[in-house]
């Protein structure tokens, strides 16, 4: 592993351990992309040979990809971890989706709100996420350890102070902190550890042909038949992978030749867009990721 990796990889450890020292009830969350999947590598390595002591948390919004869920499948058995499950009853019950009730709503509901009735179901204290500074400009000014309210809220001109590696995990009655150990890490940094640790990833990150649509500036690949197919789109055949996986009609791919890790770390190395282009979400305002935070998002 090269210096920069070894040093990464030890911060982030050291980062897993003090958060757990200081915690009541530890979870982490687990969206089955490829920085959980680091995340999940980490945690594994930084108790080993014990497991983890907190459970995996996925809250389904259920539109993910079907390959992500069988991946979510065989990686809970493979860690041997417990795998907590949330689904909003809200979007059970009203059959919240992105198509009629468009990409905020589905996520406010789905992803936002089902957190934070997981989190006040549970209890838990410390929430480890999967988030990267160089992703997007709101998580850039994100502490590592980032205080929440009593109702999940992030002020971020009201948090502690990180000086080097010291970090401060007193929590004040009903604060909860969600806790970043890949906050330094980039793009390229994830596979290259992903490739020199051999960590398996959703098969949807290399490229493959797949039938699509063009809507709204996104290639969507067509994953099952709730897609409906407007009178003026039609399906085409496209080679494409994924940089960034989440509910899959608001979630575009790129083309892409890159069908292997190396070809990937080869693709990013002459990359000039944004990781996040092909996520709907990020798009609908421009601070739009910044207020979902306030209001609990992860």
């Amino acid at each position: 592993m090269t210096p920069h990796l070894r040093r990464l990889e030890s911060e982030s450890i050291h980062i897993i351990r003090e958060a757990v020292a200081g915690a009541e009830r530890p979870v982490m969350l687990y969206s089955l992309g490829k920085d959980s999947c680091v995340m999940l590598h980490l945690a594994r390595k930084a108790f080993y040979p014990s497991k983890p002591p907190f459970p995996l948390l996925h809250v389904d919004t259920r539109w993910k990809f079907r390959e992500m869920y069988m991946f979510r499948e065989w990686m809970a058995k493979q860690s041997g971890m417990q795998l907590l499950l949330h689904i909003n009853p809200e979007a059970i019950a009203k059959n919240i989706n992105p198509f009629d009730h468009g990409a905020t709503l589905h996520t406010t509901i789905t992803k936002t709100e089902g957190l934070k009735q997981a989190l006040d179901e549970h209890r838990f204290d410390i929430v480890f996420g999967g988030a990267r500074r160089d992703e997007e400009k709101s998580r850039a000014k994100e502490r590592i350890f980032s205080f929440r309210t009593s109702k999940h809220r992030w002020d971020p001109k009201n948090q502690r102070p990180e000086l080097w590696n010291v970090y401060n995990t007193r929590k004040r009655s009903g604060e909860s902190i969600r806790v970043f150990p890949l906050s330094n890490w980039t793009e390229l940094d994830i596979w290259q550890y992903i490739y020199q640790q051999d960590i398996p990833v959703v098969p949807l990150y290399f490229a493959k042909p797949r039938p699509v649509i063009r809507r709204d500036g996104l290639i969507v690949v067509i994953d099952d038949d709730r897609m409906p197919i407007l009178p003026s789109e039609s399906i085409e055949q496209m080679t494409v992978r994924f940089r960034s996986l989440g509910c899959y009609p608001l979630t575009g791919a790129i083309e892409s030749e890159a069908t292997s890790v190396p070809e990937i770390i080869l693709e990013l190395l002459h990359a000039n867009q944004s990781e996040r282009q092909g996520r709907a979400i990020d798009s609908e305002a421009s601070a739009s990721m910044e207020i979902k935070k306030q209001e609990g998002y992860f």
